[in-house]
């Protein structure tokens, strides 16, 4: 298998090495032109799609309420969850941890004699490598999410949380299954769905277990609220006779009444349409007189470092996201390096704020360094959670956890000292001026001129101005 990152990025190490990434994906121009032109596509339908509702300000600010609503008393909403899927005859689990919850689901697998397994689009199954832990152990896992099912073919990772396969084209897609799946090359969409399809049929219909994630959890019944496209999810939730439902344990909202609200905020932001093509409320297995439906229904209810987020006044904030990806395409980092950059599962100005708290790893502390501080992402979230903020947070714990370079520390030291005393900033400003009237070039600043300009000194400086100009004002 190829493993070159700028062809094939394979399931890394959370924010393992982001700045030698991030150099490699500035290099490829085809995949950043991919990530581009899939972005600008998804913030247009989702600007056409926002447009048509006069008042959706006042829903995002409703979604926000009702998201730190279920977040400010989660544990007690989740046990009411739990308490309501159990009494319609449910098996939940609640994971600590991405070992405990991989544990878990082996053991359903081997319980219930499993050997094929269908999957559709999960992230939580990605953050807590379950694909992997389970093909190890011997249990075949197929992705059924057409998108899903081409990064698992190419060895990859999902680059986006809504189009895991929006870095590839067409072209690519072609090649790859010419290769993998042994069929004559086409770029054609609606051959290459047909392909995958005609495969993936055969899967759905000879799998013991089917995972689904969840979009929502609702609290007053116990069920669970399945978004998509494709019909995938549906199929993975009644065909075989087992399923799993793999969810973060902040995905609650309150009630069935809620459901409108946060489909139009979901569905309007993550694709631009306004409502998907399927919507599936499901809860426990079927009942002995049908014939259809699984068997046996388990939710696993993952924490995995949610309860760190969550012991944060400022960082709980981001147990609000509704997964739509919008932060991701409107970041003008994204939009430069892509997703694989990042590392790890979550990405763009989501990830950067969660990642250091659900992988737990020192790693990942560039992350929240990787942005322009441009709002865009708190703008257009549309539960309205302030991502430029606790991407400042995030930057002030991490600096405050490790000191920071000493060449900074000693930097903002000689600042602090030369603004505190007007006399000295004045000299300091001055003899800065005469070094630039000498080397009328940009003057080279080790960290600073490689990227940006340094400003030069204009004459008068305001404080020359101000002197001058003072006895003039009124």
């Amino acid at each position: 298998m190829d493993h070159n990152p700028l062809t094939n990025p394979t399931r890394n190490a959370p924010a393992s090495g982001f700045k030698q990434w991030v150099r490699l994906y500035l290099q490829n121009s085809r995949y950043r032109e991919n990530i581009r032109r899939a972005t600008e596509h998804a913030l247009e339908q989702r600007r056409l799609a926002v447009d048509e509702i006069p008042d959706w300000e006042r829903l995002r600010q409703e979604g926000h309420r009702r998201k730190q609503q279920i977040i400010d008393h989660l544990p007690e909403h989740l046990n009411q969850f739990i308490e309501n899927a159990r009494a319609r005859g449910i098996v939940v689990y609640q994971a600590p941890d991405a070992r405990t919850a991989n544990q878990f689901v082996e053991q359903i697998a081997r319980q219930h004699g499993v050997r094929r397994i269908v999957k559709s689009k999960s992230m939580v199954t990605e953050e807590i490598g379950l694909n992997a832990h389970l093909q190890q152990n011997g249990l075949e896992v197929v992705e059924t999410d057409l998108g899903e099912y081409i990064v698992q073919l190419a060895g990859e990772t999902p680059v986006h949380l809504v189009g895991p396969a929006l870095h590839k084209s067409r072209q690519e897609i072609g090649q790859l299954f010419a290769e993998k799946l042994g069929v004559t090359y086409t770029e054609d969409p609606s051959e290459l769905t047909r392909l995958a399809r005609n495969i993936l049929r055969e899967k759905f219909l000879t799998a013991d277990m089917g995972i689904t994630g969840a979009n929502f959890g609702i609290v007053d019944s116990g069920r669970v609220v399945v978004v998509e496209n494709e019909g995938n999810a549906r199929l993975c939730m009644t065909l075989p006779r087992i399923r799993v439902v793999i969810m973060g344990m902040e995905r609650l909202i309150p009630s069935e009444a809620d459901l409108p609200l946060f489909l139009t905020l979901l569905c309007r932001s993550a694709t631009g349409q306004r409502l998907t093509s399927y919507v599936s409320i499901t809860g426990g297995p079927a009942s002995s007189p049908s014939p259809e439906g699984p068997e046996k229904v388990y939710y696993v209810v993952v924490d995995n470092g949610r309860s760190r987020l969550l012991q944060d006044p400022h960082l709980k904030k981001a147990l609000y996201c509704i997964r739509c990806a919008a932060c991701y395409n409107i970041c003008p980092i994204y939009q430069t390096i892509g997703g694989h950059a990042y590392g790890w599962v979550y990405q763009g100005p989501i990830g950067a704020v969660i990642t250091p708290e659900l992988s737990g790893d020192q790693r990942a502390d560039d992350l929240p360094f990787a942005s322009t501080l441009c709002g865009a992402c708190s703008d257009i979230c549309p539960v309205k959670i302030p991502l430029h903020h606790l991407l400042l947070y995030q930057r002030q714990r991490i600096v405050q956890r490790t000191s920071g370079p000493h060449s900074e520390k000693l930097g903002f030291a000689l600042f602090e000292k030369l603004a505190r005393h007007s006399m000295l900033w004045n000299r300091m400003i001055r003899l800065l001026g005469k070094v630039q009237r000498v080397f009328p070039g940009e003057l080279p600043v080790p960290g600073w001129t490689h990227s940006r300009i340094f400003p030069r000194v204009e004459w008068p400086t305001f404080t020359q101005w101000w002197q001058k100009h003072k006895r003039k004002t009124p």
